[in-house]
């Protein structure tokens, strides 16, 4: 039997019914495969990742590289007093204080645009909560009220975070582009360079997978033949839609990928592979 799916009664009599219309089964699920892989793997994995970028964020240190003007995406847009000020592209305004990370709105913006993104919902729904752990298996609570109540209604407030998304992700862009700098002024490309402008595209790639974006392009359209530029988009972002999961976890690979290699430069521990200026 190909994994993930049912077992069949061993009797081709059917099973009889509980009050509610439910079939009498005794066992918590018929599936046969290790559908608990996939969200203890997922709360592995983002735990890790969530302790390696609070510990990074409020290190306060080894984010900017001044000879080539890498900063790291986890201190962009950089807005505390504290910030180098060569690293503050658009000013500092934030008290310098321990509790406060150097690009505090920022931060609070992606993680609400990636807490409320449809993937990650699905994601932390089945591996933290259980809600369900997984197809064909019974929530772990005994109620469950959707989206529509508080906390859970702020969820849709997904599509607003799109937008601040969109806008960091153009940040982003003009750090990598700020890179392309030599110590002695002029242009400059290292390995840094491909690091950021690598983790610029698959944040561009991620950002417009998202669903939000998806329907801002072709939602609310009764006639694509009168909208050729909108279908075009559409269709496009529709296939970028298609790996939206896969796009989610790449991001946060490049992300941490960017942001360890620039503390070690900037930290002394290596040396960039330059190869222009």
């Amino acid at each position: 039997m190909a994994s993930g799916t049912l077992d069949t009664p061993a009797s081709s009599a059917p099973p009889s019914r509980r009050p509610g219309g439910r079939a009498a089964i005794v066992a918590r699920t018929l599936r046969t495969d290790n559908w608990r892989k996939a969200p203890i793997l997922t709360v592995v994995l983002l735990t890790a990742w969530i302790v390696i970028s609070v510990v990074r964020v409020y290190m306060q240190k080894w984010y900017w590289v001044e000879d080539y003007h890498y900063l790291t995406p986890f201190y962009s847009p950089c807005f505390s007093t504290g910030c180098v000020p060569e690293a503050a592209h658009f000013g500092r305004f934030l008290p310098d204080w321990p509790i406060l990370p150097y690009a505090a709105p920022s931060l609070a913006v992606l993680g609400l645009f990636r807490f409320t993104c449809y993937y990650y919902r699905k994601a932390y729904y089945r591996s933290y909560w259980g809600s369900p752990p997984a197809c064909g298996v019974p929530d772990l609570h005994k109620s469950y009220k959707g989206e529509s109540r508080f906390p859970l209604i702020l969820q849709n407030s997904h599509r607003y975070f799109f937008y601040t998304a969109f806008v960091l992700s153009a940040v982003n862009t003009y750090d990598a582009l700020l890179a392309f700098h030599s110590p002695g002024g002029g242009f400059g490309l290292g390995l840094g360079n491909f690091i950021l402008v690598g983790n610029v595209i698959m944040l561009w790639a991620y950002t417009l997978s998202c669903h939000s974006c998806r329907h801002l392009m072709g939602g609310r359209l009764r006639h694509f033949s009168k909208h050729p530029v909108r279908y075009r988009a559409w269709t496009q972002i529709s296939r970028l839609t298609g790996k939206h999961m896969q796009l989610a976890w790449a991001t946060l690979a490049t992300l941490l990928i960017t942001d360890l290699y620039i503390m070690a430069v900037s930290a002394g521990w290596i040396s960039d592979l330059r190869l222009i200026g």
